[in-house]
């Protein structure tokens, strides 16, 4: 929602310290201008936060209903603190985009319930390809504060 108020976390708040963070970072390849301006947004905010390039692992895979299965590929690694999903789904003519977007958005929840793994689902989902743009790089920056500050809490809670 355009002006939503997500509340807010200072900067210097340790749940934003990605220094000694592993984040893994799945990015459906369809509309690929709009994921990969997610991705870079996603990189840069990650690497601002103080994760390091080598501590970020970016796969791709076709599309949204392919991102949950790489989720899981990562995820059973044990290698990773937390988990990104990257994607655009734009709405067609059909009923197509409910099923992508329903179906990928509960494999993504699925995967952080199962491996009790932050995921940032940034999988957008648009009516056109102006709302994605419009989206790309402000919701790839949320996914990489997402992550960080959730892989804290959960080492916090354990």
């Amino acid at each position: 929602m355009f002006g939503a108020d997500k509340g807010k976390l200072e900067s210097s708040d340790k749940r934003l310290n990605g220094s000694k963070l592993h984040i893994g970072i799945v990015q459906a390849r369809f509309n690929e201008t709009v994921t990969d301006a997610l991705a870079r947004a996603c990189e840069d905010e990650l690497r601002a936060l103080g994760v390091a390039d080598d501590n970020m692992v970016r796969v791709q895979v076709p599309g949204a209903l392919e991102v949950p299965v790489a989720l899981q590929a990562l995820a059973e690694t044990t290698r990773y603190d937390a988990l990104i999903a990257l994607g655009c789904i734009i709405r067609g003519e059909t009923y197509h985009f409910e099923l992508v977007a329903h179906e990928s958005g509960a494999g993504v929840s699925r995967i952080a319930l199962d491996y009790q793994l932050p995921v940032a689902n940034a999988i957008l989902t648009t009516e056109n390809m102006e709302q994605a743009i419009a989206r790309q790089t402000d919701k790839g920056r949320d996914a990489a504060r997402v992550a960080v500050e959730m892989a804290n809490l959960m080492e916090d809670i354990g």
